[in-house]
């Protein structure tokens, strides 16, 4: 078990694009492990490899059925739609109201290089959608549809 920093807004690594993953080595499968202990550790419900420092194309999500490893996702069909707050572990302490598609479609490949496709609705396609464009140097509050709020705000 090795927890990474988490990279927070700021850090130049989190606009970059990140590279395909070719093929599973010890050193990838060790980030994919690295990823869930941080993820697991912030409390947070998902987690991409830049927001540690690593530019390939590597996220995990967990929205409470256990873990989910992308490996080059790509997001092949989205529809509907949903509004609702979102945050995210390198952006701490801050919330935004984003819209995003409620249920989407992602080719992924397993920790074994095979092929498979991801479906989710609601928090589950809001998550693969958020970790798919920290893979694409996005972060979500180019989303906010009305600022950034601070989570301490909401409490009082």
């Amino acid at each position: 078990m090795a927890l990474r920093k988490i990279r927070e807004m700021g850090d130049e690594v989190l606009t970059k694009q990140c590279k395909e993953i070719t093929k599973m080595n010890l050193r990838t499968k060790l980030l994919i492990n690295d990823l869930l202990d941080t993820m697991y550790k912030a409390a947070g419900v998902g987690l991409a490899a830049p927001q540690v420092g690593v530019l390939k194309r590597i996220a995990v999500i967990d929205v409470g059925d256990g873990p989910i490893v992308l490996i080059n996702p790509e997001i092949i069909e989205r529809d509907g739609e949903q509004t609702g707050e979102e945050g995210c572990l390198s952006v701490p302490g801050k919330y935004a109201i984003v819209t995003r598609p409620n249920h989407v479609k992602v080719k992924t490949l397993t920790e074994n290089m095979e092929e498979t496709v991801v479906e989710g609705e609601g928090l589950l396609a809001r998550a693969l959608c958020h970790e798919i464009e920290h893979l694409d140097g996005k972060l979500y509050i180019r989303l906010a549809e009305d600022g950034i709020h601070d989570v301490e705000d909401e409490k009082e």
